[in-house]
């Protein structure tokens, strides 16, 4: 019968270590891409809560121009009726000059009154998806830190060859992915990470 070499128990011990090492190396290059895809979320949701803003508050001007508009022809309507009320002896083709021109007042008074609705929606629109922004960025944050964290954690699992450090890594991880994949959904809204 042939003899069988038993591995020495440092060899073993080595393989041991490099599979356990090749493992953490692996699970942290996942880790990292969630990293990466956290970093994205929240340069997007930062920047489209930017936008928003700008956005809304180019609305919210536009919406104050038409408010002027609006009151200048109110005023223009309201000093032609008084006019009106004041001289009763006019010549009838004078006083039908007047009403013609007081209806078209009332006219751009009230286009001017419809044109501000409709920003004034428009503004409000673009405020909420501002504020979407504006919900999801911490999110992305804290799962960024946690992320960061888990692979701090799983390079020092390396070093010292620790399952336990490896599994404070994992769970860091865990939660940072939930996070992440919260900022995009907004399925939960956590008290402490809202605004």
């Amino acid at each position: 019968m042939a003899e069988v070499e038993l591995p020495k128990p440092e060899e073993l011990e080595e393989v041991m270590s490099h599979r356990f090492t090749r493992r953490v190396a692996l699970t942290t290059a996942i880790f990292a891409a969630i990293l990466a895809i956290s970093s994205l979320g929240g340069s997007k949701a930062m920047k489209e809560m930017i936008l928003y803003q700008q956005q809304a508050s180019d609305q919210w001007a536009y919406y104050q121009a038409k408010a002027g508009r609006e009151h200048f022809y109110r005023g223009q309507k309201m000093r032609l009726e008084l006019d009106l009320l004041e001289k009763e002896t006019l010549k009838p083709e004078i006083k039908q000059r007047y009403e013609a021109l007081l209806k078209q007042m009332a006219t751009q008074e009230e286009r001017y009154g419809k044109d501000r609705k409709n920003i004034e929606k428009e503004a409000r629109k673009l405020e909420h998806e501002r504020d979407i922004a504006r919900s999801q960025d911490p999110y992305f944050e804290f799962a960024e830190v946690l992320l960061q964290i888990a692979i701090v954690m799983a390079t020092v699992s390396i070093l010292s060859q620790s399952g336990a450090i490896f599994g404070v890594s994992i769970t860091a991880a865990v939660f940072g992915a939930l996070l992440c994949l919260n900022g995009f959904l907004l399925l939960v809204r956590l008290p402490f990470l809202s605004h």
